[in-house]
């Protein structure tokens, strides 16, 4: 699966990345005349603890979007209406300077930091001629560490396929909260999620990158971009379930970072944020990455470990 599973953590990136567009709201939507056409997408989940009137529903998202995404079915609809908090990994709708802080920290290069340049003349030759693709500046991508212009270019390819950060699920539900004034609760930081990155040495960003280039230039990132979008449109529990597996399989450099570090490592203070919001709120929703919610070691296996009723819905 490789890094292509991290559009669903790198999409918030991308718009710390160019905090100007994170204030961007995304395209508006019509309401079908008929409720009940709306499909699924994505997962839902009911969560519950015994003792307790208190539910929460936790819904999977991806980071980036379609117009065709919106509106959401009548049942997630009603739930996000009626929540008395929505909690986001992070709100892009919220603090600017924060992620653009967060950005100048950990996503750009600093003296001593390894850069694109680095990279064998190969290597070089076929990042430049994906610049092009995408037209990013190449001034931009040399100010970029290694880690995080692998993040940008994955994003590129699936704003190739029709996909876009700007109507990322994230930015759509936190963009009807605001405008209901309902309080949105960040589960992270965009400084922790970047944080997690700064481990990476620097021979591993470079091969990080690399693995990036080899999968766009093989038509692997675009194969799969299509793949993951499509099994979150369609609420396809076997596919996601499928994708999981892909990622868990994964034995290249990035796939292991993705799955141990952004996935398995983030995976229990997902679920214990979610388990604290459920004890003190009701009738809430939590959004999160749809991969988070799937696979061995998800965040509902957590919940589970920690006495709460799982329900899935779709």
């Amino acid at each position: 699966m490789r890094r292509q599973i991290i559009v669903m953590f790198c999409g918030l990136f991308c718009l710390a990345f160019d905090p100007a567009r994170a204030a961007e709201p995304p395209l508006p939507v019509s309401v079908p005349a008929v409720a009940a056409a709306i499909p699924n997408h994505g997962a839902l989940f009911k969560i519950t603890q015994d003792g307790s009137a208190h539910t929460l529903y936790l819904f999977g998202t991806i980071h980036v979007g379609a117009a065709d995404f919106y509106p959401l079915e009548p049942r997630l609809s009603a739930a996000l209406k009626k929540a008395t908090v929505l909690a986001l990994e992070i709100d892009p709708l919220g603090d600017a300077n924060k992620m653009a802080r967060a950005m100048q920290q950990y996503g750009m290069a600093h003296h001593g930091d390894p850069t694109p340049a680095q990279l064998p003349p190969a290597y070089r030759a076929q990042l430049d001629a994906l610049l092009r693709k995408f037209a990013i500046p190449p001034e931009t991508a040399a100010a970029l560490q290694p880690w995080m212009l692998a993040s940008v270019l994955t994003v590129s390819e699936f704003s190739a396929q029709g996909y876009d950060t700007a109507q990322a699920v994230d930015a759509w539900l936190a963009k009807q909260a605001h405008a209901r004034h309902q309080r949105v609760l960040e589960l992270e930081s965009v400084a922790a999620q970047m944080a997690l990155f700064s481990h990476l040495s620097a021979d591993e960003q470079l091969l990080f990158l690399k693995e990036s280039i080899d999968s766009i230039d093989d038509h692997e990132q675009a194969d799969q971009a299509r793949q993951i979008a499509q099994a979150w449109r369609d609420a396809d529990i076997a596919a996601l379930d499928a994708l999981a597996q892909k990622a868990a399989d994964d034995d290249t450099f990035s796939g292991r970072f993705v799955q141990k570090i952004l996935l398995d490592g983030r995976n229990p203070g997902l679920a214990e944020n979610i388990a604290k919001l459920l004890a003190r709120e009701n009738n809430s929703v939590a959004a999160i990455g749809v991969l988070h919610l799937v696979g061995v070691g998800s965040v509902p296996e957590w919940l589970r470990k920690r006495g709460l009723a799982v329900e899935r819905i779709y």
